[in-house]
């Protein structure tokens, strides 16, 4: 079967909706959290993504953060190019613009307060799991970042 399925064309738009199709179903997302002047906090994240028929993904993520209430975060996001990604989600301020580079991708927003996040997720060779890692910065300095891995469940 798979042998069959490796020989079938593929269109343009699904070979560019692909990267996507890694947040479909769910995922969960364990890290380490620093941010200056605070004791470090974990943070777990359960995501339950779909792919829509226009090729988006619609991906709804519960936040547990240690020592806090648990929140919400919607994203959506769709192929903008070749190896491009444009989109919303709910704390940023402004679109989300994503870049594949070298086999990483590249997440890139602003937030309130004048934040400015990049956030570089590395697929792992299992094809289940990512290495993620994020940097916030106001007015050019790091003001907060985190490590994790990311994982289909």
């Amino acid at each position: 079967m798979l042998v069959c399925a490796a020989v079938l064309p593929v269109s343009a738009d699904a070979e560019r909706v692909q990267p996507l199709r890694f947040f479909e179903g769910r995922t969960e997302m364990v890290s380490m959290v620093r941010v200056i002047m605070q004791k470090p906090y974990r943070s777990r994240t359960i995501g339950a993504g779909r792919i829509l028929p226009d090729g988006s993904l619609a991906l709804v993520q519960q936040i547990y953060d240690e020592g806090k209430q648990p929140e919400q975060r919607r994203w959506s996001i769709r192929p903008a190019g070749p190896r491009r990604f444009s989109g919303t989600m709910t704390e940023a301020v402004g679109p989300v613009v994503v870049d594949e580079l070298r086999g990483a991708y590249r997440f890139k927003f602003r937030m309130k307060g004048q934040l400015a996040v990049e956030q570089w997720l590395v697929p792992l060779p299992d094809g289940t799991s990512a290495r993620t890692s994020l940097t916030v910065r106001k007015y050019g300095m790091k003001v907060a970042s985190s490590v994790g891995t990311v994982r289909r469940i």
